[in-house]
């Protein structure tokens, strides 16, 4: 899939990772890019249409699919990392955090198959981890919840395969963040609002990401 003259929406757009994807896109020709979160007004990128969008509330997701309805390149990055330890941890942020990385992201995917489907194919890229592949200590409830969603990622992929529609994971390593200042330690980071431009893009790019 080629990236100029496509119409993309990425989640979590308002900052880290996701802004940087927004940035690019908007770079590299996109024709149209909606920038979704929660706050739209936090979305700061030119060039974006912000929106307004919670993908861990149904009515929020359908509005974001009734008003992109030109989209053919959804970007799955919003997310959390409530990194808890899986035997004694908090429960609740355990369960939060797969409610958001694994159910919410499918939700988007669900609500736009159709709009794909109906544009020709397009593509769906779901922003992962390399915690998809592992778990270092600390980083329990995380990792759990990105191997799901990489897994939820690969059944995808085959049930959206005879609408043509693309779908791949972008399993983005460490970056250089650009967090609050107050994110002074490396457990205190967070993948979903962290990261550089140069690191995150590349990456996502160059290995989960075969596009032109």
């Amino acid at each position: 899939m080629k990236i100029e003259n496509c119409v993309a929406l990425v989640t979590g757009a308002n900052r880290g990772i996701g802004e940087q994807f927004a940035r690019e896109l908007v770079e590299r020709g996109a024709s149209r890019v909606y920038a979704g979160a929660r706050d739209a007004g936090a979305v700061s990128v030119p060039g974006v249409e912000a929106v307004a969008l919670d993908i861990t509330d149904p009515a929020s997701v359908a509005a974001a699919a009734s008003l992109a309805r030109d989209v053919t390149l959804l970007v799955n990055n919003a997310g959390v990392a409530r990194a808890q330890n899986l035997v004694v941890g908090d429960l609740g942020k355990i369960r939060d955090e797969v409610e958001t990385n694994l159910f919410g992201t499918l939700s988007m995917i669900r609500a736009f198959a159709p709009i794909l489907g109906r544009n020709g194919g397009g593509a769906v890229v779901n922003v992962l981890s390399a915690a998809s592949w592992f778990t270092y200590p600390g980083s329990g409830s995380y990792a759990v919840s990105k191997a799901a969603a990489w897994s939820m990622t690969t059944g995808v992929r085959m049930e959206l395969a005879h609408q043509g529609t693309q779908v791949v994971g972008a399993h983005v390593g460490w970056s250089t963040p650009t967090c609050p200042p107050h994110s002074t330690s490396r457990s205190s980071i967070r993948p979903s609002s962290c990261g550089s431009r140069s690191t995150a893009w590349r990456r996502a790019r160059s290995r989960s990401w075969p596009m032109t």
